[in-house]
């Protein structure tokens, strides 16, 4: 029996949940017993940020494979799942960072590895390590952000950037961005939804073509509108950027110590590669 294909509002609905459960997912992990989880999201954003600077300052593939076999081990203590960020970072990253990188190893000059059969061009040993360089990077920096963005609940994030002087308009705009996103996907699923559970006979390519048209102009005019009224609301509230909770920060003397490490990591690179 031949399997019937989905439609294109089915595979919308199921993207769009797929998506609003790992957003779920990464509240469920924000909350557990972790490593960086107990860390105070002042310090955790600060060493985050400082093992991010090491990766770009390394000029050694061996510091590099370090870092990301330190930020394997923060995920482990962080109780975060392997499976997700190779599903959800390591792929993706790859695939895009590779697609950046895959031109070098012919157009950097150096000394020649092999020839392509097909194109003719050949890779030089010098290009082959600036896409490996690049790839490393992008991989261990996706990482770690990845590790801060679900062991810490995003207000706190938003908090722990106010703390270390980040403009207050970045930090209203990233908060609201935040927010628009996941009202936007619960928005654009009930309607794919709604709009699947009118759908009797399979919709021809032109049919869907059209209703993903009509679905983009129906969320544009629904964020337009959306925006104007929340920000008038917020604005009539006091609202002005700052992040204001109920949950106060508190540093201890695991924090000092993670950052003092973190901190380290740059300097002592910097140091050995003069």
């Amino acid at each position: 029996m031949k399997k019937r294909r989905r439609s294109f509002a089915e595979r919308a609905a199921r993207d769009l949940a797929q998506a609003m459960e790992y957003a779920l997912d990464a509240e469920v992990m924000g909350s557990r017993h972790g490593f960086l989880q107990g860390l105070d999201p002042r310090i955790k954003l600060a060493s985050i940020l400082a093992l991010i600077v090491s990766g770009v300052l390394s000029h050694s593939l061996l510091v590099l494979a370090g870092l990301f076999s330190l930020a394997l081990a923060l995920a482990a203590a962080s109780r975060v799942a392997t499976d997700k960020m190779i599903r959800h970072v390591w792929l993706s990253v790859l695939l895009f960072s590779g697609l950046i990188a895959l031109p070098a190893t012919i157009m950097v000059p150096g000394a020649p590895l092999w020839q392509l059969p097909l194109f003719g061009g050949i890779v030089t040993q010098q290009g082959l390590r600036s896409a490996v360089f690049l790839i490393a990077r992008s991989e261990i920096s996706a990482t770690l952000a990845l590790l801060l963005i679900v062991t810490t609940p995003w207000p706190h994030v938003l908090k722990a950037m106010r703390a270390l002087g980040v403009p207050v308009v970045l930090v209203a705009v990233l908060g609201m961005t935040h927010r628009f996103i996941f009202l936007f996907v619960q928005t654009a699923e009930q309607l794919f939804e709604a709009r699947r559970s009118r759908i009797v006979a399979t919709m021809s390519g032109a049919q869907q073509r059209q209703m993903a048209i009509a679905a983009a102009g129906t969320l544009l005019d629904r964020a337009i509108q959306l925006s104007s009224e929340v920000h008038l609301s917020m604005v009539s509230r006091g609202y002005r950027g700052e992040v204001h909770l109920l949950h106060e920060f508190r540093t201890r003397l695991r924090d000092w110590i993670t950052l003092l490490i973190a901190i380290s990591l740059p300097l002592c690179i910097l140091w050995f590669q003069k």
